[in-house]
């Protein structure tokens, strides 16, 4: 079994900053690509930004120049360095990490980091 936890959530001023990070723990052999989704209040879970083992990265357009995505495979740790956050990034974020273990291969979700921004 394969475990997902996000940290680094919190409140911020709008203009503000904000890093989360997910670790993933478990038998992992391998995790390809992992990712960031977001849901608010009353809305669908939607992606925010993704990237490949190799590094390429695809972003919500909502979110291009303000949010980073990154990861260290060394560590299986995805992270998102939010910037010039608005009233609109408020949500749960979760991350998700395609995972294949010595006996199968599925998604893995977090549990999941609120995100407030609001002055």
């Amino acid at each position: 079994q394969v475990q997902m936890v996000e940290s680094g959530g919190g409140v911020v001023q709008p203009g503000g900053s904000l890093r989360l990070s997910c670790v993933a723990s478990g038998r992992i052999f391998v995790i390809n690509t992992m990712g960031w989704y977001r849901q608010a209040p009353g809305k669908q879970r939607e992606l925010v930004a993704t990237i490949t083992r190799g590094g390429s990265t695809n972003y919500a357009d909502s979110v291009k120049g303000r949010f980073t995505i990154s990861r260290d495979n060394a560590k299986n740790t995805v992270y998102l360095q939010m910037n010039s956050l608005k009233p609109e990034d408020t949500a749960v974020y979760y991350c998700n990490a395609g995972v294949i273990t010595t006996t199968n291969a599925y998604d893995a979700w977090g549990r999941g980091t609120q995100v407030t921004v609001s002055s």
